[in-house]
């Protein structure tokens, strides 16, 4: 295969995509595969170095001529539907931080909030963390708002 002509400009974007150690593994290794071929290596030559197959290479190489450096990226994979929609998230978090529990209780749990909502206790902890939510730990309640979410007014309770 020819080798890839590649700008000053992409060869130092890729240099930094290639030298980074805050992305992720697959990107740094894409932009080196593509430094390689911008330096006329082989795909055989690329892949025998890098531990990879000659069609991950070529791949790669393809996905740049042909998409730039967006290419380097992932193309979205079907999966699973989302099972709760963010109004419901939302609602459990606020009530998280706006209510005491009915039951006495001085905070919310995972299992007490899973309980009142009908939402699985690991869904529920899931969400607490993704928020970094953690009831037995606030001074007092607090609006979602920070997170995202919009509360109402006619949600908020002041209980002190």
């Amino acid at each position: 295969m020819p080798p890839l002509v590649l700008s000053e400009e992409e060869v130092q974007h890729l240099q930094a995509l290639a030298h980074s150690r805050s992305l992720p593994h697959s990107i740094v290794q894409r932009a080196q595969i593509v430094l390689a071929c911008g330096a006329g290596e082989s795909n055989t030559a690329i892949a025998k170095r890098m531990g990879l197959t000659g069609m991950t290479v070529g791949k790669w190489r393809k996905r740049y001529r042909d998409l730039g450096l967006e290419g380097l990226h992932d193309e979205l994979r079907p999966g699973r539907p989302r099972t709760y929609e963010d109004d419901k998230v939302a609602e459990v978090i606020n009530r998280a931080l706006q209510t005491k529990p009915a039951d006495g209780s001085t905070q919310w749990s995972a299992r007490s909030l899973a309980a009142a909502t009908g939402i699985s206790k690991t869904t529920v902890h899931r969400w607490l963390q993704i928020f970094s939510v953690q009831p037995h730990r606030q001074k007092s309640h607090r609006c979602a708002e920070a997170f995202g979410y919009l509360c109402h007014e006619s949600n908020v309770h002041h209980e002190h």
